[in-house]
């Protein structure tokens, strides 16, 4: 397939996959093809309009049985409305190669950014502003094909989540130090596993693959990874965020106990 994206399946090639870039489809994958011109399901997605997450349905459903009806040189539309209030929609233009057997994205509306950045405003709490500002960006980067400009941000946050945790490690004893600044990023997460999310540790790989794609990889390629890259550090964020809840409920339940044991 050479530079060209992996079959996504059409939900997520709606909202996630950025503009412009092509995706081949093999024989076997013609399926996907179908599904995405003559999608039949319901979605959630941000509305823009609502303020909030909503399930939104395809307008205007037609079916063409064929499994490589919609192989042929064409644009399409697909137009789904906010089932809160009809006149809220999303648009989605794709362009259909047939000699290529590609599909490409080349529009919507609301932007891919607004559609993703709804919900990671939550991670706001688990980074320091600096970095919540780094993840934004990326998520804007990749939804305008910019795959290795997104890496560079992404690894940043990835970073910092290291050395948050080895700032906490300096205070304990022992620690050496010395030893720690000679180790590679996969030692030094072994050194700190204690103080790290356990799926960051398991996935150390996230780490390799971000700093391959910033210096060897394509822009495609880097695309093509940065779904399941972004899941990672979401996944590690959200470990963290699930961390904080727990330890603030540990003291607020601690505080009463203590109060209650005062008076009784």
């Amino acid at each position: 397939m050479n530079d060209a994206i992996a079959v996504p399946i059409a939900i997520d090639f709606y909202i996630k996959y950025p503009l412009y870039e092509a995706v081949q489809y093999e024989e076997d994958e013609f399926e996907k093809g179908w599904e995405l011109k003559y999608f039949e399901g319901s979605m959630d997605a941000y509305c823009p309009e609502c303020k909030n997450h909503s399930i939104f349905e395809k307008r205007n459903r037609t079916t063409n049985y064929g499994e490589n009806a919609w192989l042929y040189d064409h644009k399409f539309v697909v137009t789904f409305e906010c089932s809160r209030n009809r006149k809220h929609e999303l648009y989605f233009l794709f362009q259909v190669k047939k000699e290529e057997r590609t599909v490409q994205k080349i529009g919507q509306w609301p932007s891919m950014a607004s559609l993703n950045l709804f919900d990671v405003k939550k991670y706001s709490a688990a980074l320091e502003k600096r970095y919540f500002e780094e993840l934004t960006r990326a998520i804007g980067l990749a939804a305008h094909g910019i795959g290795v400009g997104s890496f560079v941000y992404l690894r940043r946050i990835f970073e910092f989540l290291i050395e948050e945790a080895h700032l906490k490690a300096k205070l304990e004893s022992p620690w050496d130090e010395a030893s720690f600044q000679q180790f590679r990023m996969t030692e030094k997460i072994s050194a700190l596993k204690k103080w790290l999310p356990e799926f960051l540790v398991e996935n150390r790989a996230i780490y390799s693959i971000l700093s391959k794609g910033i210096h060897e990889l394509t822009e495609a390629e880097c695309l093509a990874a940065y779904p399941s890259i972004r899941i990672g550090i979401e996944i590690i964020l959200d470990a963290k965020l699930e961390k904080i809840r727990l330890d603030k409920k540990i003291e607020e339940a601690t505080k009463a106990i203590n109060v209650l044991s005062g008076k009784i």
